[in-house]
């Protein structure tokens, strides 16, 4: 199989990484805007640098994987799919619903394939927990608390392109909220405060955001992130329910210290960022694509899934703005 891979930043480096050393890829062909990165990246691992996406697309691909910035997602994914290829994308396929509505059309009317790219739906944990939550070990679940801390700010000249902390961050909690629950959000009421950096608030984003989101069968969710906790990197989620409770992301790296007497002390190696806590999952979400590939699996998480997500986020940036409840309904899901 020959895979195609745009984006050499460090979540492409990361992907070229995986896929060089694939049992199932026998060449790898990639491209970045910076060709000279793209040809270092592919130097180090023994893969083809393109020096431009035409370039790479001119090559007998089977499959193509999309790192690129965000801004590009949409159009390459049109591109893939007008060249009938099949995808792998980094979320989010585009930063609004209109541009995510095009793209899932293209790939629609192509008939090829879309998958995207939520890593914690291929974590041991969080599989565990959708194993519990669907095996109705927890009982009737009542509450979910998810959270996602970053240990530092991204750069400043991110968060302009990255479509505020609800859309770039939080849509992951979101995502993996509906996968283990198997329900759909049907309306949230969020806030967010721009306390810390000035650069959050010069780019009209939040560096800390909650949520509360009320499922369809009446379940309460809770989502929070930060982009300031310097203890570390931080993911968890706790489920609730009338027989039992569990929590996933809880281990001797998480970044939290108890204050009991008998608790645990702080962490002596904590996680330091995502791609160190979710590199096996990457990995695996890889896999399946590769096996989607040659015809031996479905497609674990495609576009409307993307879709579903972002809607959230964006009903939560609403809410954030207009200060009040905001339903899912007012969201549009279709042209």
């Amino acid at each position: 199989m020959r895979i195609g891979l745009i984006g050499t930043g460090r979540i492409g480096a990361f992907h070229a990484g995986v896929l060089a050393r694939h049992p199932e890829v026998e060449s790898l062909v990639v491209a970045d805007a910076d060709a000279t990165r793209a040809a270092q990246v592919g130097g180090a691992i023994g893969a083809t640098a393109a020096p431009t996406v035409d370039a790479l697309l001119d090559h007998a691909l089977d499959a193509v994987v999309i790192a690129s910035a965000t801004a590009a997602h949409a159009e390459l994914i049109a591109r893939a799919a007008g060249a009938g290829l099949p995808a792998f994308c980094e979320k989010p396929i585009a930063l609004d619903v209109p541009g995510t509505l095009a793209a899932l059309r293209a790939v629609e009317t192509a008939g090829t394939e879309l998958q995207l790219g939520f890593m914690r739906r291929f974590d041991a944990g969080y599989v565990a927990a959708r194993e519990a939550v669907r095996a109705g070990r927890l009982g009737r679940l009542h509450t979910v608390r998810a959270a996602t801390s970053d240990p530092a700010p991204p750069p400043a000249a991110y968060l302009p392109l990255s479509g505020g902390l609800f859309r770039d961050c939080l849509v992951h909690d979101f995502d993996i909220l509906r996968w283990v629950t198997g329900r759909e959000v049907v309306e949230v009421y969020a806030t967010g405060s721009a306390a810390g950096p000035a650069m959050f608030r010069e780019a009209g984003d939040v560096d800390t955001a909650a949520a509360v989101l009320t499922l369809d069968d009446g379940t309460l969710a809770t989502a929070t992130a930060t982009r300031c906790n310097g203890a570390g990197y931080d993911v968890r989620m706790e489920l609730a329910g009338e027989q039992d409770q569990i929590t996933v992301g809880l281990d001797d790296r998480t970044p939290l210290t108890s204050v009991e007497a008998t608790g645990p002390g702080a962490p002596v190696k904590p996680w330091p960022g995502f791609l160190e806590r979710f590199a096996p999952a990457y990995e695996a979400e890889l896999d399946a694509f590769v096996r989607m590939v040659r015809g031996g699996s479905a497609n674990p998480c495609d576009g409307r899934e993307a879709l579903e997500a972002l809607r959230v986020a964006e009903a939560c940036e609403r809410s954030r703005r207009e200060h009040r409840p905001v339903a899912l309904s007012e969201i549009p899901s279709a042209p």
